[in-house]
Parts: C-alpha cells; structure tokens; sequence
C-alpha cells in the first residue's frame, strides 16, 4: 500500500491507499475502531487489493497517527476524513466501519450526506439518542479509573480475549495494544467514549442517507453491541447479517464472511 500524511492542526494523520488505483473500480474506506489501527483491517486490504480502490487510516491518535493530543471531537474525525477523501479525489466511496470506525461514518453522513454510497457497520452501534439508557451514556463518560485499576498485562489479555475469538484476531489485538503505554492506553479509550456519549447526547439525527449494511459477530461481547444491532435493524430496517463464530472484530475472526458480504454490498451499491 501507499503510505500517506495528512496534515491538521492537532498533528498528522497517517493514511494507506491500494496500489495501482483504478478509476473505473469503486472506492471502500475502512475505519478501524478504538485503539485500534490499519492492521485491523489487513485481510480486507490483501482480500480487496485488485477488486476495489481502498483507504485505509490510522485515525487521529492512533498507531503512526501520533503524536496528537485528545482535543478532537467526533466531528473533527469526520471532518479530516473528508478532507482528506477530497484531498485524493475520492468520490461517493463506501465507508466501511468496525466499532468507533462506524461511529465516525455516521458523523460523516451526518456532515456529508451526498459524499457516500454506502455504509457498512462492522460491530458497531448507532449514534441516535433513542438506542442509548441514560446510564450507558453516564458510563462511557467514566471510564478511566476503571481502566486505570487493572494491571496492564491483565488489561492486554482481557482485552484481546474480550475483542476476538480467533487466535489470530486475539493475536492482532494484543500487538495493537501493546503499541501502547497503559496510561496512553487508558486516556485514549476514556478520551473516545466520551466523544461517543457526547455526539450521542448532541440528539443529532444521524440519518443513513444511503444503501447500508449490519455486519455483527454472533459472539461478540464488547458491551451491547448485540442488543444494539438488534434494535438497529428492528427500528431501521437495514439489514443485520450476523456473523458466526465472531466476537467484536469480526473482520479478523472470520475474513471470509465478512469480505463476501463487503464485496457483495459494494457491487449492489454500484448497481444502484
């Protein structure tokens, strides 16, 4: 892949795109979710490489993304996705995002309503005020201590059981976290829930104003993705496809599935 920066007022963000650009394939985004980097999305670029154009980043504060300081909000990511999609002439791509990565494609619907095709959401939950009990959103802004109180090894270990099911997701997870120190672990997390409560609180109405997607793992643990996905679809109507043998990472536990399903979706949104 083509390594790239952008610059912001805050710092750089690092960015991949595919080699060999096509401009008669379409384009996918992949947006990895907190704490997490492009690595995440590794078997989609080796899987998409040839078959579609694709940009992969690490989002601001993140893996080469760094340093830059936890001053930015959910709009900001947005906004720099944007920028930086006009930047590489990149049109009506669809966003693919796994957790907070489908948070910051909501927000970028939200600014950008006529830039998207389509929309896939990997694990992730909506942004709009009704899914949310006042206490889930009181929590997400009271995360650190918690996070703080576990012995670093134990945090890595839990938190890359918690995330995959698959040996080689585990594995990826805990090299991913590893990049870090425990207190730039811990403020990062604590810094990107509360960016989550706070666009949730905002009671925008994060429509989906294109063709989309559920992709959930039928075993994934990380809060209530699963109730959320199934409240999703329910009020919504878009389509949940749940993926079995997967934990909160699907795109890692179970590559295959989860690429057919991306590949599918992407020629029916050309189609459209």
């Amino acid at each position: 892949m083509q390594e790239k920066v952008f610059s912001t007022e805050l710092g750089d963000i690092a960015y991949w795109l595919s080699d060999g650009i096509d401009p008669s394939k379409p384009w996918a985004v992949f947006l990895p979710g907190l704490t997490a980097d492009r690595r995440l999305f590794d078997k989609q670029a080796a899987y998409f490489q040839g078959r579609a154009n694709f940009l992969i980043w690490d989002p601001p504060s993140h893996g080469a993304s760094r340093p830059l300081p936890l001053e930015w909000t959910m709009d900001d990511l947005a906004r720099w996705l944007h920028q930086i999609c006009e930047h590489e002439g990149i049109r009506k791509p669809v966003l693919v995002g796994q957790s907070m990565g489908g948070y910051v494609a909501q927000a970028y619907m939200e600014l950008f309503p006529e830039s998207v095709s389509g929309f896939v959401s990997i694990d992730s939950c909506p942004l709009q005020r009704r899914y949310f009990a006042g206490w889930e959103l009181w929590a997400l802004k009271r995360t650190k201590l918690m996070y703080l109180s576990i012995p670093w090894k134990l945090l890595i270990r839990w938190g890359s059981a918690g995330c995959a099911t698959s040996q080689y997701g585990k594995t990826l997870m805990r090299d991913m976290m590893e990049g870090y120190s425990k207190r730039e672990y811990c403020d990062l997390a604590d810094h990107g829930y509360r960016v989550v409560a706070e666009a949730v609180e905002s009671e925008r109405a994060f429509d989906i104003p294109c063709p989309a997607l559920l992709i959930c793992g039928r075993q994934d643990k990380a809060g209530s993705a699963k109730r959320y996905n199934r409240e999703w679809t329910r009020i919504s109507g878009i389509p949940l496809l749940w993926i079995e043998g997967a934990g909160h990472n699907s795109n890692t536990d179970e590559p295959k599935a989860v690429n057919e399903a991306i590949e599918g979706f992407m020629e029916s949104c050309g189609r459209g």
